[in-house]
Formats: C-alpha cells, sequence, structure tokens
C-alpha cells in the first residue's frame, strides 16, 4: 500500500512540475505564447461562479455589439470644454488627492509582474527567482505527510495560480538586504553611456548600476517594493522611479523598505518634454509603463512615448500594461462623463483612456520601437456573493529599442495600423 502511495505521490508531482513548466516558457519574450497571461480556461459556463477568474475569454458578436452599443450610448453627451480643460490643467492636483484619501490602501502589490514581464529582471536574476520559486514548491510539497497526499498536489498548482492571478502573492523572499548594493552611488564623477558619449559634471544616482529600470506613474509603491525586494538581492540593478503627484513620491520615500542605495523616488510630469530626468538618456534597460499612460490626455500619448524611448539603452525593453477597449469599466461611465472618444473622466477627477491593441502598435512604433509581444488579454471576472459577471480587458505589450536604428523602422517609415 505504502508502495502504491508513493507512486502516486510520483506521478501528481510530474504532473504539477510540468504545468508549472509550461507556464514558465509562456513568459519568454522571444516567440508569441499561444496561451499567455495565465491557463483557468472556462469549458462548463455552469461553473463560472466556481472561480473569481478566468482566462482568454471568446466574445461573441452579439457580445461585443452590446460593449459597442454601450460606449456609443455613454458617449453621447460630452464633458464641458471648460471643465475639460480643468481636468487637463488641474490632473496632479486630482491625483494628489486620490492619494491622501487612499494613501497605499487602493492597490494591491502587483507581485505578477515578475511572470507577466521577467525582463524587470537581468538573465541571472531570472534564473535565480526561478530557482528560488522552485524549491520553495518543493519544500512546501516535502514538508507534508510523503503517504496522504490525496489531491494536495493538484491543490498546490491550484494554490501556484491564485498566487500568481490572483491575490499576487509571491514565495519571493528579499527584506534582507545586500550589502553590495548599499555602497554609495556618488563615487563616480561622470556617468556612463552606453553607445554613446556625454558628459555630467556630477554623478547621478544610480551611475554605478549595470542593470537599471524605471518605473512610471508609481503611485503608492506598488510595483516598486515588490521589485525592490528581488533587486536588493540583485547587485549591480537599480530602480527609478516616479510619479507627478508628489503626494505618491511622499508615500514611497516614507516607506520602510525605501532606501536610496537602489532606488530614486522623484516627482516628475511626463507630458513636460522640456523637464529633465536625474539621469542621461540611452541608460534604461527597461521601462515599466502599467496603467499610467491612459491617465494622459490622448493628444500627449505619442510625446510622451516618444521621450521615454530616448531613455532606454539600445536593445532595452518598454513594458506595457493597461485599459483596454470594451473593458467593464468603460462600459459602467454614465452618460456626461466622456471627454472625447474612448476617454473619460471619473467622479474624483482623474482621466481613464481604453486601448486597442492597434493603437498600442502605432504609437511605440512612430517612437522608433518594435514589437515583441502586443496582445489583448480577455477574463471573466465575477462577484461569487452577487452572482455578478464582469468583461475585463487589458493589453499587455512589450516593445524594444533596436541596437541599431535602420530606415525601415524609423519613425518617418512607419505606416499607421487601421
Amino acid at each position: 500500500m505504502g508502495s502504491l502511495n508513493k507512486m502516486n505521490f510520483i506521478t501528481r508531482l510530474s504532473a504539477f512540475c510540468l504545468r508549472k513548466s509550461k507556464m514558465q516558457q509562456r513568459h519568454q519574450s522571444s516567440r508569441r505564447p499561444t496561451a499567455p497571461l495565465g491557463s483557468r480556461i472556462l469549458t462548463d459556463p455552469s461553473e463560472v461562479f466556481e472561480h473569481n477568474m478566468w482566462d482568454h475569454m471568446q466574445w461573441s458578436q452579439e457580445e461585443e455589439e452590446n460593449a459597442k452599443e454601450k460606449v456609443a450610448e455613454n458617449s453621447l453627451v460630452k464633458v464641458q470644454w471648460e471643465d475639460q480643460d480643468k481636468y487637463e490643467r488641474e490632473a496632479s492636483r486630482y491625483w494628489n488627492e486620490f492619494y491622501k484619501t487612499h494613501k497605499n490602501n487602493f492597490f494591491k502589490d502587483r507581485n505578477w509582474l515578475f511572470l507577466e514581464f521577467p525582463e524587470i529582471l537581468p538573465e541571472k536574476g531570472r534564473e535565480r527567482l526561478k530557482t528560488e520559486e522552485r524549491s520553495a514548491e518543493l519544500t512546501k510539497i516535502n514538508s507534508t505527510n510523503r503517504f496522504s497526499y490525496k489531491n494536495e498536489m493538484f491543490e498546490g498548482g491550484e494554490k501556484y495560480l491564485k498566487k500568481s492571478y490572483e491575490d499576487g502573492s509571491t514565495s519571493v523572499q528579499g527584506d534582507v538586504y545586500n550589502k553590495t548594493q548599499a555602497k554609495s552611488l556618488t563615487d563616480n564623477p561622470q556617468g556612463k553611456n552606453y553607445g554613446g558619449e556625454f558628459h555630467w559634471l556630477e554623478s547621478f544616482p544610480g551611475s554605478d548600476a549595470t542593470f537599471r529600470i524605471l518605473e512610471v506613474g508609481c503611485g503608492a509603491g506598488n510595483s516598486v517594493f515588490p521589485i525592490l525586494k528581488v533587486l536588493c538581492n540583485t547587485p549591480g540593478t537599480f530602480l527609478y522611479c516616479c510619479d507627478f503627484a508628489s503626494g505618491a513620491v511622499e508615500l514611497v520615500k516614507s516607506h520602510s523598505s525605501y532606501n536610496s542605495a537602489w532606488c530614486s523616488a522623484f516627482v516628475h510630469d511626463v507630458c513636460d518634454d522640456a523637464l529633465p530626468y536625474p539621469f542621461p538618456d540611452e541608460i534604461l534597460d527597461v521601462i515599466l509603463l502599467v496603467f499610467v499612460l491612459s491617465t494622459i490626455h490622448p493628444d500627449r500619448m505619442q510625446g510622451v512615448v516618444n521621450r521615454l524611448a530616448k531613455l532606454l539603452k539600445p536593445g532595452g525593453m518598454l513594458l506595457f500594461r493597461d485599459y483596454g477597449r470594451y473593458d467593464t469599466a468603460q462600459l459602467r461611465f454614465k452618460k456626461g462623463r466622456c471627454l472625447s472618444e474612448n476617454f473619460y473622466v471619473r467622479g474624483d477627477g482623474t482621466r481613464v483612456y481604453f486601448f486597442t491593441k492597434d493603437e498600442v502598435w502605432n504609437m511605440f512604433s512612430l517612437a522608433g520601437l518594435t514589437e515583441v509581444q502586443n496582445l489583448v488579454d480577455r477574463r471573466l471576472q465575477v462577484n461569487r456573493k452577487k452572482k455578478v459577471k464582469m468583461q475585463r480587458v487589458w493589453i499587455q505589450s512589450k516593445f524594444q529599442k533596436p541596437l541599431l536604428l535602420s530606415p525601415n523602422n524609423s519613425a518617418e517609415t512607419i505606416k499607421r495600423r487601421p
């Protein structure tokens, strides 16, 4: 009997490891994944309320037509021009009030970033993260009674998915600071450029780093601190983060995990092209643009993307995730909240735009970046208690700065997609 239980355990362990390895493969940027962004598929409609979220939802023609009708209806009455001007001029005030009210309690930490955007870490860091996650899973398995598993292995796989895609928890630990990261970053009198020449009269934060990340629109730090937990064990890395709401930046700086040895938080308006960054162009390996571009007026988005592209090293990556066209949030707007086509203002004065993936491709391509990934993430989110179903739509993209800008991908020769 013990032998049979042992065989069952080995079979289940093998199945779980195979399932997990397939999930990891889908995040590789070198190819277009066949099943990105989760693997919980709804095959039986009667089971819809058994989970909070279902992945890869296919809309029927009727559902799409209904969504278009709702958008057409809630777009009929536009916000008055004088109010639109106020929302543009006072955008930072509205976001400051948002963070004054909610502080860091509104959004959950985005620990899912490492699953969807492994490029956040340098190659060695990615391998170490995979090893730690694998070790944590195996330790959890081995700590249970070896011969009384029943369905624990399959439940373990379910918990892994739930951790990764729902509550955002992760097995990665990083609260112990790395001493090599704590050395002063001010002993280099001149910056080091990647493939270019510039001269700085004094050093800048992160000047000694070999791998640099910028998060635009850091808010209260829901991406910053999950990233820092990993970066503090990855020598040679540095994180910049900015927001044009000074209250948000203060929340980041006052956090117990913030340390200027490997992070620099600063107030910055990305719409102001003349405003300098606290570091030179072409030094960033990664720019993180998550639910940020949608808050900016559509007429100013291209200028923002163009400026950010200049900050990337050749070969650097811009990682993007934001609201997609016909997301439930768009369909729920009432008449009188529409600013312009697919651009709305919320009750608290903050604004939001809903993208198509072709619009995203056009913007980043015109900035001279090359598509690595650009997809629509459709999910079904459910409230099991209230029996409510919500169709969520997001755009997730990865665009890379070419090593050499050729005439074929220059901004002048890019053709817009319809």
